[in-house]
């Protein structure tokens, strides 16, 4: 039997690093091996305070949020102004082009510009689905009432990020490992809230997924959501508990990792970024925190390996001894191809 149907992960999801040159049309040439017209690019200076960028492809070039801040969108005709057939320009924004900064860029893939989707009891605008990677775009009005939203990716999803564009409330995020009752903010490093009203205390389906009367997640304004279904092999968003020890708690993903975000969920802590471009061996020690326009950080904290991560240092942020931690992880590869030989171990 088939482990993985993404033998190449490079085709959905890429890390992407660059030196600002802060002039406009900076064009960016994802340098992996595979050539991917990137969907979502979710844009961090590596060197200076700044705020996160995040653009995608439903909502258009030059539209901006900050997954550290809960600012409404923005229009930036310096910010990112083109998607390419294998990478995206930025045009002389400081934040994501300062001369001779040095710049990370996470990069996935969905289907374009996409469609609305009628799935739901809200309409959405623009859906741009991936059912293959398993992560779809989706822009709607929000309706102020319990409600649902389609997401079209055939399948549960597992993580769902959601951003009021139209307005200033926070991100909300839902973890499976929550579950329906409760969710956590994105822009803050709050403990998560139980709150019947961010997703209806209801589960998704793999056609939609419920909103309730929260403005975070529906508020009568536009919104946006980023909606991820695991895929074997490729993606992962469960927990683990932390042990207090520098010789941590081992997660199998069943994938060598490429990128991995870490939460505390129990208490309040930092959105915690790694990937295998800023660090290429272990142990991994650059990290980014995604609810601050901090520059980059540096601890050993985990080892990227060939079937999962091993936490390698005792911090509150990714280890406290009893603590519960959610994750999103992407792979570079999978553990086992789609032919069911096993790759190289790290």
């Amino acid at each position: 039997m088939a482990y993985t149907a993404i033998d190449n992960p490079e085709l959905y999801f890429q890390t992407e690093l660059y030196t600002g040159n802060g002039s406009s049309g900076h064009a960016q040439t994802l340098d992996g091996e595979e050539d991917m017209q990137p969907d979502l690019v979710w844009m961090k200076n590596r060197d200076a305070t700044g705020e996160h960028f995040l653009i995608d492809a439903a909502r258009g070039v030059t539209k901006d949020i900050h997954s550290n801040t809960n600012a409404a969108e923005g229009t930036d005709a310096n910010s990112l102004t083109a998607f390419g057939s294998d990478g995206f320009t930025v045009g002389s924004q400081g934040d994501i082009n300062g001369n001779t900064e040095k710049m990370v860029a996470w990069c996935w893939k969905a289907n374009g510009s996409g469609s609305s989707n009628t799935d739901g009891t809200i309409n959405t605008t623009k859906t741009s689905a991936s059912t293959t990677a398993g992560f779809s775009i989706n822009t709607f009005t929000g309706s102020g009432s319990n409600a649902t939203i389609g997401h079209g990716l055939g399948a549960v999803p597992e993580m769902i990020i959601s951003k009021e564009t139209g307005g200033t409330n926070d991100w909300y995020v839902y973890h499976i490992a929550n579950g329906n009752t409760h969710g956590l903010r994105l822009s803050t490093n709050d403990a998560k809230e139980d709150d019947a009203t961010l997703w209806n205390d209801t589960d998704p389906t793999s056609s939609v997924y419920s909103v309730g009367t929260n403005t975070g997640t529906n508020d009568s304004s536009a919104m946006v959501s980023y909606v991820f279904a695991p895929k074997q092999g490729y993606s992962k968003f469960k927990s683990y508990t932390g042990n207090g020890n520098a010789n941590g708690t081992f997660v199998f993903t069943g994938m060598r990792p490429a990128f991995l975000m870490v939460r505390r969920a129990d208490t309040g802590n930092n959105w915690v970024i790694s990937d295998a471009k800023r660090s290429t061996f272990n142990v991994i020690n650059t990290f980014s925190k995604a609810d601050a326009n901090t520059a980059e950080s540096t601890n050993v904290w985990v080892d990227f390996l060939s079937n999962g991560f091993k936490i390698r240092d005792s911090g509150n942020g990714w280890n406290a001894s009893g603590g519960t931690y959610v994750y999103m992880a992407f792979a570079k590869q999978p553990f086992v191809n789609s032919k069911g030989v096993p790759n190289n171990a790290r």
